[in-house]
């Protein structure tokens, strides 16, 4: 496995998981991983359909951190853990995600589109009355919202992720439907200094390809970017690093030579 790093992990320290963070740490050492980065969720002013899931992505980043503190000193030599966050970003609460991002000494920080225009793309009711080329040009046009609004992170997270939950998911799904305002995203990232995450947690969501597709991968490349980041998006032991060959192999297609890994936020590029 070329890929030595899974730079996005979820324990029980996430509300949609329940893995303990050692039976997580257990599982990379088995695989052969060298870092391992936990991006626990927090998505303040999420919009809960269920009230009783209320408060389910608010993340106690102090016992988090405490625990991942405790699981660094016990597996010290053997595998880097670095300390992340998954940031659930909208436009009205920038401030409010920036102050938090400063108060802690993160070594890497995703910025991902769960809510657009605050609804979930996870629930039918984000695509009720209409296609789904038009949900998706909704959402993809949030992030553009999200990037002139958000500065406070290093890559952006499964950048078409709304693709995973519509009615044809990526079956007639493509870059280029989106071109005008994909390019724009990537060019802004690229202006930016900023990466994109290759995330194989769609895998888990019998998609064609990956998130984000190989052709917005290999756009960022043409476009002048360097900064790529590989993430298996586990919620459990079991799919930690899966894809990961898959992923080297797109990367390489798209012209990339490196994969980067993010400690104290600052990239280091480690050869494919």
């Amino acid at each position: 496995m070329a890929i030595k790093a899974d730079l996005h992990l979820h324990s029980s320290f996430s509300g949609d998981s329940t893995a303990p963070m050692e039976e997580m740490i257990l599982k990379g050492t088995a695989l052969g991983l060298t870092a391992m980065c936990f991006t626990e969720h927090s998505d303040p002013d999420y919009v809960y359909e269920n009230p009783e899931e209320e408060g389910m992505f608010e993340l106690n980043t102090d016992s988090y951190l405490y625990e991942l503190i405790r699981c660094k000193e016990k597996y010290a030599g053997k595998i880097k853990l670095l300390f992340g966050v998954e940031l659930g970003v909208q436009p009205h609460i920038s401030q409010k995600l920036a102050l938090y991002a400063k108060s802690y000494d993160f070594d890497f920080i995703i910025a991902s589109s769960h809510l657009c225009n605050r609804k979930d793309p996870y629930f039918p009711s984000f695509y009720k009355g209409r296609g789904d080329e038009e949900a998706y040009r909704e959402y993809f046009t949030s992030i553009l919202d999200n990037l002139k609004a958000f500065d406070h992170f290093d890559v952006y997270g499964h950048l078409d992720y709304v693709v995973r939950y519509g009615a044809a998911k990526d079956n007639n799904y493509s870059y280029d439907m989106y071109k005008d305002i994909f390019d724009r995203i990537l060019e802004t990232l690229v202006e930016k200094g900023k990466g994109i995450e290759v995330n194989t947690g769609a895998i888990g969501y019998q998609l064609r390809e990956l998130n984000p597709c190989t052709d917005i991968i290999k756009r960022y490349k043409e476009l002048g970017g360097e900064i790529v980041t590989i993430g298996s998006d586990a919620h459990a032991p079991k799919d930690i690093a899966r894809g990961f060959d898959r992923a080297a192999q797109i990367l390489g297609q798209c012209g990339f030579r490196y994969y980067t890994v993010f400690e104290k936020r600052m990239p280091e590029f480690h050869r494919l």
